[in-house]
């Protein structure tokens, strides 16, 4: 199965990229392919139109749409900003509708604070629910981000290791589960 792995921000040295590397080192050992999304190197326009809607969408646009596509789930890696997601994320999000149709996510959060930028994470629910992605009921907030991951995406200490077992395992059940369910109804 084949996994994006959705950055939030367009910062320079943000953190995301580096739990983004955390995330695909893990998925990887569950032997699922992966492919990073990142909105500063997609540089999507300012929603105007979803893909949908465009007559004649841009090459870069129809890439990222058949990524959306072909893709079993989606890890959504969002910082926190003003306790919500970052416009970067819920802009790329936006330009798309049916591709995420019935797919799993798992939500990593992080902030350089104590709380792991969790009251983004039940934003990004309600969103998931909207576009009618399953948002698995787990979520994996790391909080002290610049701290808890390194730049290579390893973990300095055990403890995102194994916080995270029970989290990827999660989504692995419901990646297969939904994946299932698509091919008995013959949806994409």
């Amino acid at each position: 199965m084949k996994i994006a792995i959705i950055l939030s921000t367009v910062r320079e040295n943000r953190d995301g990229l580096r739990i983004a590397l955390f995330a695909d080192r893990i998925l990887k050992q569950h032997s699922l392919e992966t492919i990073i999304i990142d909105p500063a190197e997609v540089d999507l326009p300012i929603l105007g139109k979803t893909y949908g809607e465009m007559v004649s969408p841009g090459n870069k646009i129809v890439a990222l749409h058949q990524t959306l596509e072909d893709v079993d789930g989606y890890i959504l890696i969002t910082a926190e900003y003003n306790h919500s997601i970052p416009p970067a994320l819920k802009n790329l999000l936006d330009h798309f509708r049916n591709e995420y149709a019935h797919k799993a996510a798992g939500i990593i959060s992080y902030s350089s604070g104590p709380f792991g930028g969790i009251r983004a994470v039940e934003h990004l629910r309600s969103i998931c629910a909207e576009l009618k992605i399953i948002a698995i009921p787990r979520s994996l907030p790391i909080s002290n981000s610049h701290e808890s991951i390194n730049e290579d995406g390893s973990a300095p200490t055990e403890d995102y290791e194994r916080r995270s077992k029970y989290f990827f395992e999660e989504f692995v059940w419901y990646l297969e589960a939904l994946k299932n369910q698509r091919i008995l109804k013959g949806l994409p």
